[in-house]
């Protein structure tokens, strides 16, 4: 991918956090009491930004609807060093698509959907956020229910277990990515522009706010590392010795499992939860390493750079 779109991506993505927005206004209000020529100027070179932007992105979609019919467009962020994406929700959907042999193409240059979520996919002209609803959306278009075989309380124990993880695991692991390693598993696990990689320290801040007020970062690193080995646990329990999370087949929860248990195995060097699947839950590794070899078997490929098999 060019190094020029990975910098736009990262921008999308810092744009996100909106504290650019912010600086730029109080930015503009002393520019407007010091000179208005200027400021007048500032705003006109700010329309013509705009709309430029207005324009690549008519263009972009052009492509996306050039994909065919039928072809699902995926939206997400540039490929990782050790892992196809550092995002658990992007690596979910991905594996979603190749379980239910969807075709699909992948679009790097606005990994940002409607909803400030990464990953997103424009299909037929139609454009779909969020993981979960995506993969409900197209198992309803495409008729593949991989859970039709389960009983109501095994769909009841999937839902619950895929919860735990992306609503309470997940902010463990964001504490650690993001607080206790400050962002480095990011800046080693992808390509980052360097004036990006300037503004980590305000990147980092806004993480550790968002996990301060969602509850997680409240609480002390033990109490956090307490609280996700117990989660881990009773994945492991529910695990056992059955190569699938629901027992014999794959079914959409392995996708969301699998993209979470990736993160601690590929892009958490460190941590405490790397070291937990070595120790503590070796079946959560083994099953981590069963649905990547029947899922992902380009996997070095989808890597960045891509990595020679071995």
């Amino acid at each position: 991918m060019p190094r020029d779109a990975i910098s736009k991506v990262i921008m999308q993505l810092m744009a996100q956090l909106q504290w650019p927005a912010a600086v730029g206004a109080r930015g503009l209000s002393w520019l407007w009491k010091r000179s208005r020529r200027v400021a007048v100027a500032a705003v006109v070179v700010v329309a013509v930004v705009k709309v430029r932007a207005y324009v690549q992105k008519q263009q972009r979609r052009k492509r996306w609807e050039a994909a065919g019919q039928d072809v699902v467009v995926l939206h997400m962020f540039v490929r990782g060093k050790n892992l196809p994406n550092l995002s658990p929700f992007v690596l979910k959907l991905e594996t979603y698509l190749r379980m239910a042999d969807i075709k699909y193409e992948v679009d790097y240059e606005e990994p940002m959907g409607s909803k400030g979520k990464s990953p997103w996919i424009t299909l037929n002209g139609q454009d779909l956020a969020d993981s979960q609803f995506v993969m409900e959306h197209l198992a309803s278009k495409f008729n593949k229910d991989f859970s039709s075989h389960l009983s109501r309380e095994e769909k009841a124990t999937a839902h619950a277990l895929r919860i735990m993880l992306e609503n309470n695991t997940l902010w463990g692991l964001a504490y650690w990515r993001y607080v206790q390693d400050g962002g480095r598993a990011i800046l080693t696990g992808m390509y980052v522009p360097f004036f990006v990689r300037l503004s980590l320290t305000a990147f980092v801040r806004h993480f550790k706010k968002l996990i301060w007020m969602q509850g997680m970062g409240r609480h002390s690193p033990h109490d956090i590392e307490y609280l996700c080995k117990q989660d881990l646990a009773a994945l492991a329990t529910h695990l056992g010795d059955k190569d699938f999370l629901m027992g014999d087949k794959p079914t959409e929860v392995d996708c969301a499992v699998f993209g979470f248990l990736c993160q601690l195995m590929y892009a958490s060097a460190g941590s405490p939860y790397a070291r937990m699947l070595e120790t503590d839950f070796p079946n959560l590794r083994s099953y981590c390493l069963r649905v990547k070899d029947k899922f992902w078997p380009d996997w070095n490929a989808c890597l960045d750079p891509p990595q020679p098999v071995s």
